[in-house]
């Protein structure tokens, strides 16, 4: 399993961070043991520093896909759900102003939380029409809506099998909107997808 990534991808959560809004998709990865379920609550690695809660549409894929074109994207695409790209947010600040990869802040265990349900993708799913909100212990923190993304879930699939082979198995992070902000130990996070709730995750 691969944990494709991409950064930057809703201009007001570029313009959070005090980045540029990127002209192509920001392309990370996380590996395998950075996956959590939520059937059980979540530690946060304290040597790392502030963790930060980053809401993302996920998307899972159940085929090979190389140099797909946009038009058939959707049809590589099995089911979606909600994540959190949790981000150690201090560590990634300091590899930016190095000019190093983010790794680090991105990639450690655990960093990809993975909602309980799983949606099926059809013929009728409409990935750029879905509202996103994050509520923290009942209380909202986080919403966008994927219209906003700045390059559409078809142009990031295409552009990841551009360059890795897609295969079965692996999970593609679409971004965050606005709002991000450090979690705390007992935190309870809830992901909506419109009026559904894909992910509960609990923070020990």
């Amino acid at each position: 399993m691969k944990i494709f990534c991409i950064g930057r991808n809703y201009a007001d959560h570029a313009h959070e961070l005090g980045n540029i809004v990127p002209e192509e998709p920001v392309l990370f990865l996380k590996p395998f043991t950075a996956v959590a379920l939520t059937d059980k609550p979540l530690h946060l690695p304290e040597h790392l520093g502030p963790i930060h809660h980053e809401l993302e549409l996920v998307v899972s894929f159940d085929t090979y896909a190389k140099d797909i074109p946009e038009a058939m994207a959707p049809g590589m695409i099995a089911s979606i759900t909600l994540g959190l790209d949790l981000t150690a947010r201090a560590v990634q600040e300091e590899l930016k102003r190095k000019g190093l990869p983010w790794e680090k802040a991105k990639a450690f265990d655990g960093s990809a939380v993975i909602g309980d349900v799983h949606l099926p993708m059809t013929s009728a799913t409409d990935l750029q029409a879905f509202r996103l909100r994050l509520l923290r212990n009942g209380d909202p923190v986080q919403e966008g809506r994927t219209a906003d993304m700045i390059h559409p879930v078809t142009k990031l699939v295409h552009h990841v099998s551009r360059y890795i082979t897609i295969e079965p198995g692996d999970l593609l992070f679409t971004g965050t909107p606005a709002g991000v902000g450090p979690i705390e130990r007992g935190d309870v996070l809830e992901g909506f997808l419109d009026d559904k709730r894909l992910l509960h995750a609990r923070f020990a």
